[in-house]
Parts: C-alpha cells; structure tokens; sequence
C-alpha cells in the first residue's frame, strides 16, 4: 500500500490580505462615524486608496461590505456615498435604537461597575465644552464614546453588534445637528441617564435614552426638511 501524499503548506498571503482589508473595513467605518463622509457628497475608490495608503482592491471590499449594511450606497461604478435618509427611514431607525439601545442601557444600568461608570463624566464635561465652543469634530466623537461605553457593558456582544449596524446608518446625521441646539438637549439627557445608571436605575436610564433619541429623531427631521440634503450623485465627467 502506497504512503499517503504529504498536504502541500498552505501559503500565507491570504492571512496578510484579510487582515488589510479588515483594516481599511474599519478605517472607513470611522470615517462614516465621525462624519468624514459627509451626506450628499461622494468619495471615489481612489481617493480613498491614497488617503488610507492602500492599493484599491482592499478600499472596494470594504465598500462592498459597507453597502450590503446600508451604511453607504453606490452612486456610480467606483463612488459611495451616505444613502439618503428619508422621513420613513429615519422613524424606522428611531424605533429599533430605542428598543435596541433601551434594551442595552437597561443591562449596563444593572452592572456597570463604579470604575466602568467613570469615564462617562468625563465624556460629558468634553460634550459641554465641545457645545459652548460649536466644535462638531469635538462633539460628535466623545456623544459616541459616552454612547458606547455603556452599550460594551450591556455585556452582550450581539447587541453591541446591532447598534454599531444602526449606528453606522444614523451617525453621519450627527453632523447636521450642531447648529440646531439639540446639543444643549442632549448633554440634558446624559446627565439623567449618569445619575440613573449611578443609581442602578434601568427604567429611568431607558427613559433618558428614549428621550435622547427621540429629541435627535425631531431635530434631524427639521433639518433635513429645511437643508434638503441630497442623496449623493455622481460627479459629471468634464472633456479634457
């Protein structure tokens, strides 16, 4: 009977290339959450590429998957941009993050720990002196910070999951809200929902959340009426 064949070693590249594009995955996600996409305008493939210093294979993928999450739509073969947030959408996104981003805070309310529960002070003296100042790049970062620090001690990595996946089709409407004065509201409703979860009171920190979004939900709905953001179009070609 014949020796069984020795297995060929499997090469190494694949590893490398995943994990480059899982890299500029989550570099482009950032750059949705931050507002660096902003909506009604359209980034190509290629501008991309040289920012992250990446060749565009990697930049394409990662758009791809962006897409099939609904947090950037195709506008031509090689640009995204922010999909176009309509009236009926965004009441859709305010009811799932209430029930799904209730349900996290309710959890974090019952667990957080006095040392988990630190930090958040200091992302709400940030949010105030980012309001008193009108600096959004200040502001948008530190709300989601102050965000997510409860959410990642909900405990529940499914759930967190979820509401990055809202997050990433909200977040860059964020931005508009920076002259609309729900800012001042916003921080109003921080506060309740510290001193809720300091007390271990995941009723009232739901309430505070509710309010939170609900508050963001009328004042997007404003602006987006009286801005009239457009969904991105492509660039026309001009003849060279």
């Amino acid at each position: 009977m014949a020796p069984p064949r020795a297995q060929p070693v499997l090469p190494y590249s694949p590893v490398s290339r995943a994990t480059l594009q899982d890299h500029v995955y989550v570099r482009l996600r950032e750059l949705i959450l931050t507002g660096g996409i902003e909506p009604g305008r359209t980034v190509t493939v290629q501008s991309l590429a040289e920012a992250f210093g990446v060749s565009a294979m990697p930049v394409r993928e990662a758009m791809h998957r962006l897409v099939a999450e609904k947090a950037l739509t195709n506008v031509a073969g090689r640009s995204v941009g922010i999909p176009f947030l309509s009236p009926e959408r965004l009441a859709d996104l305010q009811r799932v993050r209430i029930e799904v981003e209730g349900t996290a805070i309710g959890w974090a309310a019952e667990r957080m720990t006095p040392e988990e529960q630190g930090p958040l002070d200091d992302l709400i003296a940030e949010m105030e002196e980012a309001r008193q100042q009108g600096d959004r790049a200040r502001y948008v970062p530190a709300n989601r910070a102050f965000h997510f620090t409860i959410y990642r001690a909900s405990g529940s990595d499914a759930l967190l999951s979820i509401i990055e996946s809202l997050w990433l089709q909200i977040g860059p409407f964020f931005n508009l809200l920076g002259a609309s004065g729900a800012w001042g509201a916003s921080n109003d409703h921080h506060r309740v929902m510290r001193a809720a979860i300091a007390g271990r009171d995941p009723a009232e920190a739901r309430l505070a959340l509710q309010r939170d979004i609900d508050d963001a939900a009328l004042m997007l709905g404003k602006v987006l009426g009286e801005e009239a953001v457009p969904a991105p179009r492509a660039k026309r070609r001009t003849a060279s």
